[in-house]
């Protein structure tokens, strides 16, 4: 083989190596970015044995096949060594799954409303939460919290976290009017370098976005928007958990679908074959 056609060859070889890329995952040196965590296989060993744990109830277990823990936690870069904060997470449904990931060689923490300024709902999760802890402490280990909120004047050890996670929370911020506030709080939580893994209720993007999102469907663009002000970096998006069924049009918003249900029997057999919402998943970097 000639030069001229060994050279022509590599070059063709070259183009398709370059095509070879995730349409799901921007490349850290495209984004500007430092290099970003990979979960290993240690790591999705202790996810897989977190979902399938005895410590789960069957009603949370049901919610995997829309929720998709452990392909959504790998897109995150998850490590077992990671210090994580989850935001806001309610009833712990994601706790269940990253504590006992984190607890032996990582660290787990909550980021929640303070007790002084918590409403009945956050003090109701708040209750949940702890009693979690209690019931499966093997497994969960000890539960840590830091403060999170409107409130909040100092967050708790800033650059510290190497991973920030919030499932579905945002348009509660948004219709509380402190979504700046705690995209900029998640910042400065993060180490340099630092993810932040978000999933929320993706909105029809041929309508404008509702700033209160009343609905609770928040528009992808939109949502980048938010973080990219704060400082981040869109380092990679996924459609792990996308729902194309969803026409994302109901009077009652988001909570019309399982699991909330909130029209009860009306049409549920409707709603319950449509599935939860369609939902954008997001991975930001802290240059």
């Amino acid at each position: 083989m000639n030069n001229n056609r060994r050279c022509s060859i590599l070059r063709r070889l070259g183009l398709l190596g370059a095509l070879v890329i995730s349409i799901n995952t921007l490349s850290a040196t495209d984004a500007g970015a430092l290099p970003l965590p990979k979960t290993d296989a240690q790591t999705l060993t202790r996810v897989d044995a977190a979902i399938a744990g005895n410590h789960r109830s069957a009603k949370n277990k049901a919610r995997d096949v829309y929720r998709h823990p452990r392909e959504t936690l790998q897109f995150f870069g998850l490590r077992n060594d990671m210090r994580v904060v989850e935001i806001s997470p309610g009833g712990g449904w994601y706790t269940e799954i990253l504590a006992p990931v984190l607890k032996d060689h990582g660290h787990y923490a909550a980021g929640v409303t303070p007790p002084e300024a918590a409403d009945a709902e956050d003090s109701a999760s708040m209750k949940t939460l702890k009693q979690k802890f209690t019931d499966h402490a093997a497994v969960l280990g000890t539960l840590n919290t830091v403060p999170f909120g409107p409130k909040v004047q100092q967050i708790a050890a800033p650059g510290t976290a190497d991973m920030v996670v919030v499932f579905r929370s945002l348009h509660n911020w948004m219709g509380a009017g402190w979504a700046d506030k705690a995209s900029a709080d998640m910042f400065k939580m993060l180490k340099p370098g630092g993810v932040l893994g978000i999933e929320g209720h993706r909105g029809n993007p041929a309508k404008p976005q509702d700033p209160k999102a009343e609905s609770a469907y928040v528009n992808e663009d939109y949502a980048i928007k938010l973080f990219e002000a704060a400082g981040f970096k869109l380092v990679g998006r996924s459609e792990i958990n996308a729902n194309p069924k969803d026409t994302k049009d109901y009077k009652e918003g988001v909570w019309t679908l399982p699991p909330t249900l909130t029209l009860g029997d009306k049409d549920k057999d409707k709603y319950l074959a449509i599935g939860e919402s369609d939902r954008f998943t997001l991975k930001f970097q802290k240059p």
